[in-house]
C-alpha cells in the first residue's frame, strides 16, 4: 500500500483564528492559504521589489566578491593621493597667459567665494610657472617638463580640469576628495568600492593603504575609514617594507596548530558576545579580522617581499635612487596587490603639511621639483608595468590631490614665492579600464583659478570612478540614520567624455 505524502501543517491561534506554526492543532494548507489574507500577495510584491532593486542574498562574508551593476573592464582601483595640494599650473594645466601678466594683478573676476574671493580682492601679483610645458604623445597634451617619464604615458591618461571641492583648507578638502564629505565620519572611497564589490582574495584585505614612509597625511586614519559602513570595509594599513602589518608574525614558540586553536576560541567567544548585539558591526569586523590575520600570515609577507623582483623591474620603479625609492616601493607594492586580487589600494605621497607634502606656499621653485621627481618615475613605471602585464585594462588608476593652487601670491614670501590654496582648480587624471586615453574634460580660465562653463564637482568625479568600476552611484547605498546614504550624496554626473 502506497503511503500518502504528508505535507507540513500549521497551528491555529484559537483567539485570532489564524494559522501560526507547526503543532498538533495544525490546519491544512488550504485553510492556511485561505486565512493568510494578503500574505501571498505580500510575498509576490516583495519578490518584485527585490528584483527591481537588484537585491541579492547577503553573502556569508562581508568581503565576498559581488557582481558589478553593469559590465566594466576595471576590477581594481589604485588611488594615488598627492597630499598637500598639487599646483595645477605647474604640472598639467598649461597657462601661457601667466607670462603676460607676470607681476601684475589678475583682471577682475567674479563667481568665487570665501578665501579665493578675499585673495583676489587683496593686493597680489601673478606668478608664472618657472617650468616649460611641452606637448606629448599623439594627443598633444601639454605637460610640465617636471614630469619627463609621465609625459611618455600621456596617451593613456584622461585629464579632468577645474574640479571644485567644498573647502579651501587642507583638512576638510582632504576628507572631501577621499570620502565625498568635508566633515569627518563618512566612509572613504575605498570603503564604498569594497562594500559594493567585495574582494576576490580571501587571504588579503579588500582595501589596503600604503602611506608615505615619512608619516601620515592630514586627517590620518580619517582618509581610509569605513564611517557608518560596517567596520570590515575600512582600509588596512600596509608598510611598504618589512612585515606589512605590525605584530602579524606570531612568536616563534607558538605553532600554527596552537594559533588555530586560539583563533577558534576567540571566534567562539566573540560570536557568543555578539548574540545580543546584532548591530555592532565592530564585533563582526573583529571576528573577520582575526580570521583574515590568520590567513594573511602565509600570504601577506610574500606580497611585500620585493627581493624576488628582477633588477630591471626595481630600476624601472626607481628603487636604485634615494629620491624615488620610497614611492617606487609603494607603487610596486600596489601593482603586486592588484596581482593578488586586492580590490582597492590607496597610495599616499606626502605627510601632513610642510616640506614633505605638496603644500608649497613659499619657494615653489625650490620645492616642487623634489616632489615631482619623487613620484614621476614610479608612477610612469606603475602604468607601464600594469600595461605590460595586461593588468591596466582591469585596473583603474587615479591621480588626485585635495585642491589646486592659485596662480598669484599675496606677497608674504618675499623673493621666494609659492602658491596659495584654491578649491576651484583641482586637476586629476585617470587611466586604465574603460578610460579614454588622451581625452580631457573641463577647462579652467586663463589663470587656472576656476572652471570655464559648468563646474565639475567632486561628486561628479566620484560618480565617474564608480561608473568605471561598474557601480552606479545611485544604487550603491547604505541605510544610516533613516536615510539611504551614498558616496555622491545628492548624486553625481558621470563624465562620459573620458569614458571609451
Amino acid at each position: 500500500m502506497t503511503k500518502r505524502a504528508e505535507y507540513p501543517h500549521f497551528s491555529m491561534n484559537q483567539s485570532s483564528g489564524q494559522c501560526t506554526g507547526f503543532g498538533p492543532n495544525a490546519c491544512s494548507r488550504r485553510e492556511f492559504l485561505s486565512r493568510s489574507y494578503n500574505g501571498i500577495g505580500g510575498l509576490a510584491l516583495a519578490g518584485i521589489l527585490a528584483e527591481q532593486l537588484g537585491a541579492a542574498p547577503a553573502p556569508l562574508s562581508p568581503l565576498a566578491a559581488r557582481a558589478q551593476h553593469f559590465p566594466r573592464k576595471a576590477k581594481h582601483c589604485i588611488f594615488l593621493f598627492m597630499s598637500g595640494g598639487v599646483s595645477q599650473m605647474d604640472t598639467f594645466d598649461y597657462k601661457p597667459a601667466l607670462q603676460e601678466f607676470a607681476g601684475r594683478r589678475v583682471p577682475a573676476m567674479s563667481g568665487f567665494r570665501g578665501e579665493i574671493d578675499g585673495f583676489l580682492n587683496s593686493p597680489h601679483r601673478v606668478i608664472p610657472s618657472p617650468w616649460e610645458f611641452r606637448r606629448a604623445g599623439e594627443s598633444g597634451h601639454y605637460i610640465s617638463t617636471l614630469f619627463p617619464h609621465l609625459s611618455e604615458c600621456v596617451d593613456d591618461l584622461a585629464f579632468i580640469f577645474g574640479i571644485e571641492v567644498d573647502n579651501n583648507n587642507h583638512g576638510p578638502a582632504t576628507l572631501h576628495v577621499n570620502t565625498g564629505s568635508q566633515f569627518p565620519g563618512d566612509p572613504s572611497v575605498g570603503a564604498w568600492i569594497t562594500y559594493g564589490l567585495g574582494s576576490s582574495n580571501r587571504n588579503l584585505p579588500g582595501y589596503v593603504v600604503i602611506q608615505d614612509p615619512r608619516g601620515a597625511p592630514i586627517n590620518g586614519a580619517g582618509v581610509r575609514g569605513s564611517g557608518y559602513l560596517p567596520a570590515s570595509y575600512q582600509g588596512t594599513l600596509f608598510r611598504s617594507v618589512g612585515t606589512p602589518i605590525l605584530d602579524l608574525k606570531p612568536p616563534a614558540r607558538i605553532s600554527r596548530r596552537q594559533q588555530r586553536e586560539e583563533f577558534d576560541l576567540l571566534t567562539w567567544l566573540n560570536r557568543r558576545h555578539k548574540t545580543g548585539r546584532p548591530d555592532a558591526s565592530e564585533l563582526e569586523a573583529r571576528i573577520n579580522a582575526y580570521e583574515l590575520a590568520f590567513r594573511m600570515q602565509a600570504e601577506a609577507p610574500e606580497v611585500v617581499d620585493l627581493s624576488k623582483e628582477s633588477e630591471l623591474t626595481k630600476k624601472m620603479y626607481g628603487l636604485d635612487n634615494p629620491l624615488t625609492e620610497a614611492f617606487g616601493r609603494q607603487c610596486l607594492l600596489a601593482k603586486r596587490l592588484v596581482q593578488k586580487g586586492v580590490r582597492y589600494s590607496l597610495v599616499v605621497h606626502g605627510v601632513e603639511n610642510g616640506k614633505s607634502s605638496w603644500d608649497d606656499h613659499g619657494n615653489i621653485e625650490g620645492r616642487l621639483p623634489r616632489h615631482a621627481v619623487e613620484v614621476d618615475q614610479p608612477v610612469a613605471a606603475l602604468l607601464n608595468d600594469l600595461k605590460r602585464e595586461g593588468l591596466l585594462e582591469e585596473t583603474l588608476v587615479v591621480w588626485a590631490s585635495e585642491m589646486g593652487r592659485t596662480s598669484f601670491i599675496n606677497d608674504i614670501y618675499g623673493d621666494k614665492p609659492g602658491r596659495d590654496h584654491n578649491q576651484y582648480g583641482l586637476c586629476m587624471w585617470l587611466a586604465g579600464g574603460d578610460v579614454k586615453g588622451g581625452s580631457r574634460v573641463g577647462e579652467t580660465d586663463d589663470f587656472g583659478i576656476g572652471s570655464v562653463g559648468e563646474p565639475i564637482h567632486m561628486r561628479d568625479v566620484h560618480a565617474t570612478i564608480l561608473n568605471l568600476l561598474g557601480l552606479h552611484d545611485e544604487r550603491l547605498t547604505y541605510l544610516h540614520d533613516g536615510r539611504f546614504r551614498r558616496l555622491t550624496d545628492i548624486g553625481g554626473k558621470v563624465l562620459d567624455t573620458i569614458i571609451a
